[in-house]
């Protein structure tokens, strides 16, 4: 009973989240007037909640939803309580891409961006593999590596920003992670991936439940173990690409949902993937919210505040695993 109750604690703890975002920011509106503009009743703060703030917070739900179930697959698969999109660098190399596409094609059309932003996470964790030489490498050393591989990635970002500087500002957000300005095309954007994508994950919980238990024994269960976690892989890949396409290179979320998804309902997928998405969503929604209120009328990034809440997080996550070895 605990788990269904989990996971409609998150459900609800997001709508709240949403209504507070679609309140939050410079302009102050009130809940009668965020009432009736999504019954699409005229008011003054139509345009506000309509085109303004309701599109950035569909966004961050939907980005949400593909870092934090991408942390998910990584971790059950790799068998890694650290491997996350960004802690391994995909965020990194989808952003490298991603970016390359924003400066140098500026005029290219939609769909090209969250093309690019897939083949910079696939390329991302081809070199990680490459460099780690087997799945079940170490999980510090694992997180090593793909730091040093988002820091590479970041280089290049940063060396595009050198030969872009009219671009600036939107580089810098982008490297930031922020869901600022963020309107109904990049909601629909990444609507038909997550709402492909996620069902996708949720359906393979069985596959991901049986390979948490090692290759002999998902071998000799008859699952093709070796065919399973490419498509896996490629499907965490997916998911983290796609999110960060829309809403830049934000860190931690796919590292922390997960965490804490399993700490209330274990290991078993096919819990722990639905909660974790909807954390993922909470996680931003809640930064994002808080980056407006912060220094108003400025806004922090949410790639900050999720940055400020994940990084001691997971210098604890480091010292538990080292604290674990040495004992």
């Amino acid at each position: 009973m605990r788990k269904p109750v989990a996971i409609a604690a998150a459900l609800l703890l997001l709508v709240a989240l949403a209504i507070v975002s679609l309140k939050a920011g410079a302009v102050d509106v009130s809940f009668g007037e965020i009432g009736a503009s999504l019954l699409r009743e005229p008011n003054r703060a139509f345009f506000i909640v309509h085109e303004v703030r309701l599109p950035r917070v569909v966004t961050g739900i939907l980005a949400g939803f593909g870092l934090a179930s991408a942390g998910v697959i990584l971790q059950s698969l790799l068998r890694n309580p650290l491997a996350s999109p960004d802690v391994i660098g995909l965020t990194k190399g989808a952003g490298l891409l991603a970016a390359a596409v924003l400066f140098l094609f500026p005029k290219s059309p939609g769909y090209l961006l969250p093309v690019a932003a897939f083949a910079g996470a696939l390329a991302a964790f081809g070199l990680l593999l490459l460099l780690s030489k087997r799945l079940t490498l170490a999980p510090a050393s694992l997180a090593l590596i793909g730091v040093a591989l988002g820091a590479v990635f970041q280089a290049g970002t940063q060396y595009l920003i050198v030969k872009h500087p009219s671009d600036i500002n939107l580089a810098l957000l982008w490297l930031a992670g922020s869901l600022w300005s963020r309107d109904w095309a990049d909601a629909l954007s990444l609507l038909p991936w997550i709402a492909v994508l996620l069902p996708v994950a949720w359906l393979s919980f069985a596959k991901l439940n049986v390979l948490q238990l090692g290759d002999e024994l998902s071998s000799s269960l008859g699952l093709n173990v070796a065919k399973q976690r490419f498509l896996l892989l490629l499907l965490a890949v997916a998911l983290a690409g796609i999110s960060v396409s829309a809403v830049g290179s934000i860190g931690f979320v796919g590292l922390i949902a997960p965490h804490i998804a399993r700490s209330i309902v274990g290991s078993r997928n096919q819990w722990l993937i639905p909660l974790a998405a909807l954390i993922g969503a909470d996680l931003m929604l809640l930064g994002d919210a808080l980056g407006r209120v912060l220094i108003v009328p400025r806004e922090v990034p949410v790639g900050i505040m999720t940055a400020a809440l994940g990084a001691p997080y997971f210098v604890y996550l480091l010292r538990r695993q080292r604290l674990r070895r040495n004992g």
